[in-house]
């Protein structure tokens, strides 16, 4: 059993984490999912699936270990910002090749 102090707040386990992360990724991806369920404007590939899963399971992960590594909710703030453009960067590299020719 956890105690708390004023140094020490609960904290969900990791197992919980990682849980939350993947439901999180699954419900994101229903969303291109049910799309192409109605539209023929969105043309997804059990790739495209694929790179979107970790990419979005991989940020998920990184928050939730910047989350316990920071000390303030500044410092939370500034990693969660980091993980945040990291991703729209990979994305949008990924999409479109923005400085190289990955999405081309």
């Amino acid at each position: 059993m956890r105690t708390l102090t004023a140094s020490n707040s609960a904290k969900p386990s990791l197992g919980k984490n990682l849980a939350r992360v993947a439901a999180a990724t699954a419900a994101l991806l229903m969303i291109p999912l049910l799309a192409m369920q109605f539209t023929s404007e969105v043309n997804w590939t059990g790739g495209d699936f694929v790179a979107a899963g970790i990419l979005l399971f991989a940020a998920g992960l990184a928050v939730v270990v910047a989350s316990r590594m920071a000390r303030s909710r500044l410092q939370r703030l500034a990693l969660v910002g980091l993980v945040a453009l990291a991703f729209v960067y990979v994305w949008a590299e990924l999409a479109v090749g923005i400085f190289t020719n990955l999405g081309s």
